[in-house]
Order: C-alpha cells, then structure tokens, then sequence
C-alpha cells in the first residue's frame, strides 16, 4: 500500500496532520517558555517517510517536551489511563494513541496504519519512568519497525529529572532540559531467520543504539541521568513489558 493510500485508509481515526499544529505549539511553549530546551540532532531525522522516535524515559514531561522540539509532528503512544476528562479529549484532539500496558496490539496496529501513511510515531520504550540509560526494552518498537520500513532515531532527554527527585515529580520552571535526535538506523529481517529472532535482534540492535546515544549526550551535555532508582522510596520499580512498546505518560 502507497503512503497515500494508506493516509487515506486512516479516514477520520486519527486528525490529519494540520490539525496537531496547535498541539505542537503547547508542546512547544512548554519546552521553550515553561522550561529552557536545547536540541541537537535534528539534521539526523529524515524530513520524509515514516520514522520511529524511541526516547528514554526518566519523567512525566519526556513526551511531551519531544513533541514539542521535533522537526516532525508525530503520534506518540499514551497509557489508556490518561484518556479520561478534559487531558482524554486533548489527547485524542492532538491525534496521540491510547495503548494498555498490559498488552494491546490494537495501538501497535494503528502505529503501524500511521507509519504505512508516512507518518511518525515517538515512543518511550523503557517501560516506565525509570534511570533513563536503555538498560532494557520492550519490544514493541523492534515490532513497528520490522513491519513499517521505518526509520528509528533514537531520542535522549535529559534534565527533566534529575539527582534524587521522585519519578512523580514535575521539575522546577526554567530548569534546562537537553534533546538529542541520533543518528537514524534501519533494521529488517534476514533470510531464514525466524520471526522470534529477527524481534530480539532488531530490538537489541535499536536499544543498543539508544543506550550509546544516551551517553554520548550525557557526556556532550554534561547533563547526569537521575542518580536513584526513580521510586525514590526503596521500593522495586514496575516495568510493563507490552507489545506495544513503552506509551508515554503525557502526549
């Protein structure tokens, strides 16, 4: 299917592309008002085609501070539970995916109905908010890009939690924050690999990518990841491991 059949295909499921612009602008008053953001990398997204932004994850704001300074409007996966009241119809308005973390093909499915129309999506495959270093991932990215054709460019955040503040808590105003856009990687299946294998290979092969980006920006930036687990109370961290990849807390 052509990138414009499939656009079509959409109908009205999701909001064309004009009508996420006033979305952009809120995502980027936050990153530039609200907060201070510097952004490098963005000659590294191509500027057509589908593509995957896979971000780490250390806080409530990394979603929507990454809408806000991509060059590209983009879908990002949103846990179900933020679909409620007045945020639930900003949300849907703003063309962002609900997704259950307890396994929900239907959200992989529709990622992959906007990357067929040429769209992109962001997701945060770490799970849930936690030390932000890539350390493990799910595997719901390595599914949308082995089944796309998409570009994934891996995305640091930083600053958005930082030291020993809790996973729940908004940063100061005016804090810096720090995005990077890498280099972007294609991975596809081989021959006579099995489906099982060519998941758990192309997921390693974006969450190596991911980690190694994450520290070269630590260390371009100076900007240290959170320094304890992200509970902040001692107790273990949920990590949800659904299909669909890692949704993001906000759009």
């Amino acid at each position: 299917m052509t990138e414009a059949r499939a656009a079509r295909s959409l109908g009205s499921i999701v909001p064309g592309a004009w009508t996420m612009a006033w979305s952009r602008l809120v995502g980027w008053l936050l990153a530039n008002v609200a907060y201070r953001t510097s952004v490098t990398g963005k000659a590294n997204i191509p500027t057509g085609g589908p593509v995957i932004f896979a971000a780490n994850h250390i806080s409530l704001l990394d979603g929507p501070v990454m809408f806000g300074v991509a060059p590209r409007s983009m879908h990002i996966l949103v846990k179900k539970e933020m679909f409620r009241g007045f945020l639930g119809r900003v949300l849907r308005a703003s063309g962002q995916i609900a997704v259950d973390r307890s396994g929900d093909r239907a959200a992989l499915h529709m990622g992959k109905k906007l990357l067929d129309a040429g769209r992109c999506v962001g997701i945060l495959p770490e799970g849930t908010r936690g030390s932000g270093t890539a350390g493990a991932i799910s595997s719901g990215v390595a599914w949308l890009a082995l089944n796309s054709g998409a570009q994934v460019v891996p995305v640091a955040i930083l600053g958005t939690r930082s030291g020993e503040e809790h996973r729940d808590a908004l940063p100061p105003l005016g804090r810096r924050f720090h995005v990077s856009f890498g280099p972007s990687l294609a991975v596809g299946r081989r021959t006579g690999e099995s489906g099982r294998v060519s998941m758990d290979r192309a997921a390693d092969e974006i969450r190596k990518a991911l980690a190694s980006h994450i520290q070269d920006a630590v260390s371009l930036t100076r900007q240290a990841l959170p320094s304890v687990p992200a509970t902040g109370g001692g107790q273990p961290q949920e990590r949800h491991t659904e299909v669909a990849g890692t949704p993001a807390d906000h759009h």
